[in-house]
């Protein structure tokens, strides 16, 4: 589990394709990881494979690369990372599981006073449950829809903080995000549906 709250920013080292196992060694400031840690990786729920002195390993499985970019990264990439919560820990975002549910696009980018707005087409899963101020996890980082400006895209809104500490400063049209949708929505959503859209039922 995570909140994404993103504790650092790491680049993509190296990535090791071979036949189906997709491998990426990701440079991390990070002193103290172990194999068999969980890791989000651009939100990802990730497992450590190998580690090093400034770096790990992780292996992207062909249904992982299904739902994310790992099977198009490249060397030289920035990557937002946080460390799986511990027991006790400051909960300073939402509930986040490391399950992208897939991959959105960056459709604008302005800057409107101190804040940057971008705009993003999310996947239909994830536009159908994203409400006006509800969370969404945009490359692991948790985030508050400012607004929904067309069917199936939500709006950013970015403070500088944000855009210095995470690869959302980065972000260009065009560009592509993981994108996870909030947890409390898929369970409201799925009690919905096995009662009808309307949410009838026997209440």
């Amino acid at each position: 589990m995570f909140t994404g709250i993103v504790t650092a920013m790491g680049s993509v080292a190296r990535v090791q394709r071979e036949g189906e196992r997709c491998a990426l060694t990701i440079e991390a400031p990070y002193p103290d990881l172990a194999v068999g840690e969980s890791v989000s990786i651009n939100g990802a729920c990730m497992t450590i494979v190998e580690t090093g002195e400034g770096w790990f390993t992780i292996e992207a499985v062909v249904t992982t690369r299904g739902r994310t970019r790992f099977g198009e990264i490249r060397v030289g990439e920035r990557v937002n990372l946080e460390r799986a919560m511990a027991a006790g820990d400051r909960f300073g975002g939402h509930w986040v599981q490391g399950h992208v549910d897939g991959v959105a696009e960056v459709r604008g980018v302005r800057t409107e006073a101190d804040a940057v707005l971008i705009d993003i087409a999310v996947p239909p899963d994830v536009a159908e449950i994203s409400v006006p101020y509800g969370s969404i996890t945009v490359d692991g980082v948790s985030m508050t829809v400012n607004a929904v400006p067309h069917p199936g895209v939500v709006q950013l809104s970015v403070i500088p903080f944000t855009r210095d500490h995470t690869t959302l400063g980065l972000l260009e049209p065009g560009d592509r995000v993981h994108v996870e949708a909030d947890i409390i929505g898929k369970y409201v959503k799925q009690v919905l549906d096995t009662r009808g859209v309307t949410g009838g039922g026997n209440g």
